[in-house]
């Protein structure tokens, strides 16, 4: 299976190592919108200019897109879904429906296939949602994020004018978290949930206040939630914020008689949330890629897909190894 790579952030490179470990891929090329001669990578593959992308259609089976999800996807993901079968990890939950519909008009269209928002929220947590809705249907759903650093939330700030740098950290409220686990069944608002901190380095001669304003008032980002934002050096950034871990807690908690209570819990604590979206993105470009083979073609979701699609092992593997 021939691998692209759109985009060379954090994100790619995490691609570009997670193939190694994936014996049925091969990386073909790494598309980027720099100078390709600027871009040192950890592969001897080409490095080719986006602007060329067209000339690579029949040389890759399953093109990922690793840009962010506030500015560039909404754009590519129809874009290329015209030319490639695509992966994406668009996390703007909000937007979900919207976007689909875009790519789902080009993929169609192009008798390609596509699977949006991969990885682990939307994407693992995503299912483990639908099976415990599915599995107690006389519930309620909570999910926390973090403590940890949101790539596409860090993105965000890094857009705006007069930011050089950014992290942004999501918290969950300890407090509501326990009380889910100890079958209270709160409810809780999205702010009662989770708290986000960002540590912003600005360009010289910013305003702070205006750049501060920006970030606590962004729709779909954070302005539902109470935000604390830090200004600091970027090399107090550098030295103290340079990892990028995440995880987070999908639960449910429901009952099957009157008497009778159940809780699901799903948990991920991830070291390299980039290096663990990128190897989520990978398992869906191989079901991409069979589902493509099947003639089965348009835009997907997580939900859309069959478990062994993920896996390289065969059919009779998964029954005699996992089931």
């Amino acid at each position: 299976m021939r691998i692209g790579i759109l985009g060379y952030g954090n994100l790619g490179r995490g691609v570009e190592n997670a193939i190694k470990y994936n014996k049925d891929m091969e990386l073909t090329a790494i598309f980027t919108r720099r100078n390709p001669k600027d871009l040192k990578t950890n592969s001897s593959v080409d490095v080719v200019s986006v602007d060329e992308i067209e000339n690579w259609q029949d040389k890759i089976d399953v093109l990922i897109l690793c840009g962010g999800s506030a500015k560039d996807l909404p754009v590519q993901t129809p874009q290329y879904a015209k030319m490639f079968n695509v992966i994406d990890s668009f996390d703007t939950h909000a937007k979900i429906p919207e976007h689909f519909k875009n790519v789902e008009l080009s993929a169609r269209t192009a008798q390609k296939t596509a699977i949006i928002s991969v990885g682990w929220d939307p994407g693992l947590f995503s299912l483990n949602r639908m099976y415990a809705n599915a599995i107690l249907p006389n519930g309620k759903d909570y999910t926390f994020w973090g403590k940890g650093v949101s790539q596409g939330h860090s993105d965000a700030i890094r857009r705006i004018n007069g930011v050089k740098d950014a992290k942004q950290y999501t918290i969950p409220v300890e407090s509501a978290l326990e009380a889910v686990r100890n079958g209270k069944n709160p409810e809780l608002t999205i702010r009662q949930k989770h708290t986000r901190e960002c540590f912003v380095v600005l360009d010289s001669g910013a305003d702070a206040q205006k750049v501060e304003q920006e970030i606590i008032n962004m729709p779909d980002y954070f302005v539902d939630y109470e935000t604390t934002v830090h200004f600091i050096s970027q090399e107090e950034l550098d030295k103290n914020h340079a990892g990028i871990p995440h995880g987070g807690f999908v639960l449910r908690s429901g009952k099957t008689s009157e008497n009778i209570s159940h809780i699901i819990e799903y948990n991920l604590k991830l070291d390299s949330n980039p290096e663990f979206t990128a190897s989520v993105l990978l398992a869906y470009a191989r079901a991409a890629y069979r589902l493509f083979k099947e003639n089965n073609f348009g835009c997907k979701t997580v939900f859309d897909i069959p478990p062994a699609y993920l896996s390289s092992k065969s059919a009779e593997e998964l029954r005699a190894e996992m089931l």
